[in-house]
């Protein structure tokens, strides 16, 4: 007696109550012996349901002897049909057709067994109304067995796993749509539950899919996901417009529904499961433009077979740009940058994920001539993608003679080692913050600009020297999202500078195909502008990430204004208020017409700040590149005295 209460007990404590869900099937001489109790009782059950109309059995055997020869026969079917044989739980189609066939056969074997002994005999043995009823209740008996079993056995696993399914309503009834509700139908393991589809075409609302209701979108979304019990919704983003998906996350957010993108099923990695790439729809998300379509094979017959040397090549743009050369087949990628770490992890994640990609990191620092130029030696460039820079304002409006060591010594030594070595093409990525600077940050890369633009008219250069400009980036290195994920996820508060703040937005990949594609269309000299889209409000960008992270903006999560940063503007500039555009081939770029400085002046200019920035004179560092660049206003930073008033005596530039 304890012994057997002892193995109950292990038997349904601890890891084993997992362990009998877990097992693969049921034996299948249970799986027997359950059909055929369900076969035998359909069979009496007919016997009762007739016994009590005016029908009458032929008695000329018992109804037991009767149930033994039908349920016999059809346990001759379930072994020729192997009806046994399927998993229980995961009953297919094949499974249904095997129990009708069996069923089916059963029926057409005892009723021609019946017409025989009457042709012989004179009469019939069974009822053949008893024969047709049974059939139809057996096989609807064993189906429903089966059903039951599988959802019952689900419904322990998810108990038993902790798993509460979120009730979603999928979004459009296309192909797409519809595979998506299959998948979600038949992949047990993921926590979602389907309810319905939403879609505005009314001719619908009376449809099912995959047994799921077609809710149609009478008046607005938002009144039409009020009306039904989901938790959430699976949105497959490119199916829809910019506007229209943030519409529909924006009704979401205000009901308290959860939104989940889905990526196309055609990218599914099927490697992956499907649970790991339906997520909680990010802003990141929302920020995103429509699909920018690009030249492949002109930038592929630009870069093939290149040297390509990338500066700055494990930050945020470099790194992008370095994947994205991978597709075009170059020589050769050299990535240099000085930070060791993000060196280092990018050439692991290289190796791993671009095998066939020959690359080579160096660990060096741009502002160090001698070290460049044994570089330059060693690698015979064809094109350089420069990206390394100093960009965060308020560190550099504190340390100006650092953004002067890397972002104009840095370029002017590339520039120089370019044309010695008759590099094809410098590109260089530039930044907004250079048209109408307020800061020493933009200052210093307008410089730069003005620099490698004069440089280009010059006798005796071969190399073209092209800019791209664009704002800020989603998910680079200090961009404001993380920063405001951060802070949600430590409790609040988000931080806003200015309550009427804007900025442009792009994603990195993005960004990164557009300077490939710039750098193609390049003749020398140009600035290329891209088009960055409507600007964002980044108090209501905050407020947004707060909703999306299912809390209540100023309730849950406070918004406090701290007031502009050092050197930092309300709004960015891509064009100075003098400067035209031309228009290119591709809608996204054009072409800014600014005026190409003297090249003489602008390098005895950028040649005096540069020493004095070794001397670390701040103060005079940032007059000089006032005079150098004079749209250059200090805003909320110690230099603004600077713009004042113009001194009679200004600092003059030391002659070279």
């Amino acid at each position: 007696m304890k012994r057997g209460a002892s193995l109950l007990k292990q038997l349904y404590s601890g890891d084993n109550k997992i362990k009998l869900l877990d097992q693969r099937y049921l034996p299948r001489w249970i799986v027997i012996l359950l059909d055929t109790c369900i076969a035998a009782g359909s069979f009496f059950l007919v016997y009762l349901i007739l016994s009590g109309t005016p029908i009458r059995f032929h008695e000329i055997i018992s109804v037991e002897e009767q149930a033994l020869i039908v349920v016999g026969v059809n346990m001759v079917f379930f072994f020729l049909f192997k009806t046994y044989s399927g998993i229980i739980r995961h009953s297919t189609f094949t499974d249904i057709t095997k129990l009708a066939f069996s069923s089916l056969f059963t029926f057409l074997v005892v009723i021609s067994f019946n017409f025989i002994f009457q042709f012989s005999e004179g009469y019939r043995i069974f009822l053949n109304t008893s024969l047709i009823i049974y059939m139809l209740l057996s096989f609807s008996a064993m189906l429903l067995f089966r059903i039951a079993v599988k959802e019952t056995y689900q419904y322990l696993k998810n108990i038993s796993l902790g798993i509460s399914k979120k009730r979603v309503a999928i979004v459009g009834v296309d192909d797409t749509s519809i595979s998506l509700g299959n998948a979600i139908v038949k992949e047990s393991k993921l926590p979602f539950a389907l309810v319905g589809f939403l879609t505005n075409n009314v001719d619908r609302k009376r449809y099912k899919i995959l047994g799921k209701p077609v809710i149609p979108i009478k008046t607005s979304f938002a009144e039409s996901i009020e009306k039904i019990d989901i938790d959430g919704i699976l949105l497959i983003s490119e199916s829809f417009s910019r506007k229209v998906r943030n519409q529909i996350v924006d009704d979401c957010i205000s009901k308290g529904i959860e939104v989940f993108n889905v990526p196309n099923l055609e990218k599914f990695n099927r490697k992956e499961d499907i649970k790991t790439q339906i997520t909680p729809i990010q802003i990141e998300d929302l920020l995103e433009r429509e699909e920018i379509k690009i030249d492949d094979q002109l930038i592929r017959k630009d870069l093939s077979a290149k040297t390509i040397l990338v500066t700055g090549g494990a930050g945020s743009i470099g790194s992008e740009i370095v994947r994205q050369l991978a597709s075009f087949s170059p020589k050769l990628v050299v990535i240099l940058d000085q930070a060791e770490s993000s060196l280092h992890e990018l050439e692991i994640y290289l190796q791993q994920n671009y095998p066939n990609l020959n690359f080579i990191t160096e660990l060096a620092d741009i502002s160090n001539m001698y070290r460049l130029e044994l570089m330059f030696q060693k690698y015979d460039f064809e094109v350089i993608y420069h990206a390394a820079a100093y960009k965060h304002v308020p560190l550099i409006e504190r340390n100006p003679h650092e953004a002067i060591y890397v972002n104009i010594l840095g370029t002017v030594n590339l520039s120089i080692l370019s044309i010695n070595y008759e590099i094809e093409k410098f590109v260089m990525v530039s930044t907004d913050k250079a048209v109408n600077p307020t800061n020493v940050m933009g200052a210093s890369k307008r410089a730069a600009e003005m620099y490698v633009q004069s440089l280009q008219n010059e006798k005796a250069v071969y190399t073209r020297f092209i800019t791209t400009r664009f704002g800020n980036v989603l998910g680079s290195s200090g961009s404001v999202i993380p920063h405001f994920r951060k802070q949600i996820e430590q409790g609040g508060p988000v931080t806003v500078t200015h309550k009427d703040i804007i900025r442009y937005f792009m994603t990195i990949p993005e960004a990164c195909q557009l300077v490939l594609q710039a750098g193609t269309m390049g003749k020398g000299g140009e600035i290329f502008v891209f088009d960055m889209g409507e600007p964002v409000k980044i108090l209501g960008l905050a407020e947004k990430m707060i909703r999306l992270s299912g809390l209540e903006p100023y309730e849950d999560i406070d918004i406090k204004i701290t007031g502009l940063r050092p050197g930092e503007k309300l709004y960015e500039e891509l064009l100075s208020d003098t400067s035209t555009t031309l228009p290119t081939h591709h809608p996204k770029i054009m072409i800014s017409k600014m005026p190409h400085g003297d090249f003489s002046e602008i390098k005895g200019k950028i040649k005096t700040i540069i020493k004095t920035a070794t001397r670390h004179e701040d103060n005079k560092v940032v007059k000089l590149l006032k005079e150098l660049v004079p749209e250059f206003k200090s805003e909320n930073s110690s230099f603004e005295e600077l713009d004042e008033k113009p001194s009679a005596s200004s600092t003059k530039f030391e002659k070279l």
